[in-house]
């Protein structure tokens, strides 16, 4: 397992109702998980549904995010499709 910080930008940030938080997960998958039970919030579902991640400022992509392994200090960001680019 590794701890680091998520962040969430935009509509991912307000359905969370919170800019970052730490995580303790091993991969991507495992944190959109725990992320998606700790708050049962449909619209942060949604949300991360559509959403891009990065991981260390690197884009997770198309990769399942069950291969995207999490590292101690990692920071993951929660970005939702922006309008207007």
């Amino acid at each position: 397992m590794a701890k680091g910080t998520v962040r969430y930008w935009a509509a991912a940030k307000e359905a969370a109702g919170v800019a970052e938080e730490p995580f303790d997960a091993a991969t991507l998958a495992d944190l959109v998980a725990k992320i998606t039970l700790k708050y049962e919030n449909p619209d942060l579902e949604r949300v991360l549904g559509l959403s891009s991640f990065l991981v260390d400022g690197d884009p997770a992509g198309t990769r399942d995010p069950r291969t995207v392994a999490l590292k101690d200090g990692a920071v993951v960001e929660v970005l939702p499709p922006f309008a207007g680019g």
